[in-house]
């Protein structure tokens, strides 16, 4: 009974937002303004391909941090830290600095044809270093609740590594990397600070929804704030449930 009445105020807290923004948002006028209909569909089209990246990219990553002894490890960890830790606005910065058209990292792909900054594969870049850290650690800690007395005994039995990860590991570690999906997912289509710096153009829903904001005041975000919450959860209360399952 204790812990249920401490549980109350936290409860509280969190829901506050959600409930002021049904009783705010003024449903007789519930439209869109100009530019949100680009902006829902850049991000959630973009997203959808930067989310396979960061599976592709991070589930190796993470299944060998996972695994290893090796010294390398540490010093790999700390490599991925320091982009998790490092605020949104300096590492668009970071981002531009290195892609940008004056980096030295962009002269070279600019010699090639390739524009990063503004463009959609520049958009695909920001999301890619605002949700890969946080996926491989999570996926990280996923692979290492896998027995390896399971996985050793499969080995003996004559299993090589692609069974091992596709018919031990992936499975048995199914409800941890379901949260990393959802949490990468999140970060992606919800990024801002890195997105506003070195891809403001095009405009996904969380730059579309400051810009409509500093024109039009609090009012005119409460749409496009509904879309991005209804485009935003679903996958991660998906992973959520499926985790449950037994």
């Amino acid at each position: 009974m204790l812990l249920r009445s401490l549980m109350f105020p936290a409860l509280c807290l969190l829901a506050v937002p959600f409930i002021t923004l049904l009783l705010v948002t003024p449903w007789h006028h519930f439209a869109l303004a100009y530019g949100d209909a680009r902006a829902v569909w850049t991000s959630l089209s973009l997203s959808l391909l930067s989310l396979p990246l960061i599976v592709i990219l991070g589930t190796p990553v993470s299944l060998w941090l996972a695994n290893t002894r090796s010294s390398w490890r540490f010093g790999i960890e700390i490599g991925l830290l320091i982009p998790l830790l490092t605020p949104p606005l300096a590492m668009g910065i970071l981002l531009v600095a290195a892609y940008g058209p004056y980096g030295t990292l962009g002269e070279i792909i600019a010699r090639l044809g390739v524009n990063l900054t503004n463009t959609p594969a520049a958009f695909i870049l920001a999301q890619l270093y605002a949700a890969l850290p946080f996926y491989v650690l999570m996926a990280r800690n996923a692979f290492e609740a896998v027995p390896t007395a399971v996985t050793e005994v499969a080995e003996t039995l004559g299993a090589n590594r692609w069974q091992l990860f596709w018919r031990l590991s992936l499975p048995l570690a199914r409800r941890g990397l379901l949260n990393s999906l959802s949490l990468a997912w999140a970060r992606a289509l919800g990024e801002f600070g890195i997105v506003m710096i070195f891809c403001y153009f095009p405009q996904g829903i969380p730059v579309k929804l400051y810009v409509n904001l500093q024109n039009g005041g609090v009012e005119a975000v409460y749409t496009l704030l509904w879309i991005l919450l209804l485009t935003s959860l679903p996958l991660p209360l998906w992973c959520f449930y499926r985790s449950r399952k037994p």
